[in-house]
């Protein structure tokens, strides 16, 4: 008799199966709960800037330097302050076109009064060269979104 109570005793897994659950609804209280602070925390991954290829050329218009920017392939690039921030020479431009930049159109940066300007449309009246000549400009183009760098360019004037 003693023999079977033993044996019972090892066959009895009644209690098994509650303490697996319970283990298995924290696992799954965990991960739910890392999931939801990554997302709170900005940890989520972040929107992809366009890919584009981007060049930067000078070009002369009444005889001042504008900048010339070819868009050589890739996705299209709004041309909107919401999607993208342009800074020439460390100052951004605020005023934008709209619009998009596909492949193979041109878009120009120049100054007029000390205030830079974007447009899809050659400049009528630039009036200070943009670059200088003999100077170098630099022009960043970043994804407000991601604030992926689109483009790094250097025109030399």
């Amino acid at each position: 008799m003693k023999k079977n109570n033993i044996t019972n005793k090892f066959r009895d897994d009644r209690a098994v199966s509650p303490v697996i659950g319970e283990i298995l609804m924290v696992a799954v209280v965990v991960i739910l709960a890392a999931v939801i602070a990554a997302y709170m925390f900005g940890m989520a991954p972040m929107g992809v800037a366009p890919q584009a290829s981007i060049r930067g050329s000078v070009e002369q218009i009444n005889n001042h330097n504008c900048i010339r920017l070819e868009h050589q392939g890739g996705e299209e690039i709004p041309l909107t302050g919401a999607s993208i921030r342009v800074i020439v020479n460390g100052t951004a431009i605020e005023d934008f076109p709209g619009g998009k930049l596909t492949a193979g159109e041109s878009c120009y940066i120049w100054m007029e009064d000390g205030v830079y300007h974007l447009s899809e449309d050659k400049p009528v009246s630039p009036n200070y060269p943009l670059p200088e000549t003999g100077k170098t400009a630099t022009v960043k183009i970043v994804d407000v979104a991601s604030e992926q760098l689109i483009a790094d360019i250097q025109v030399q004037g």
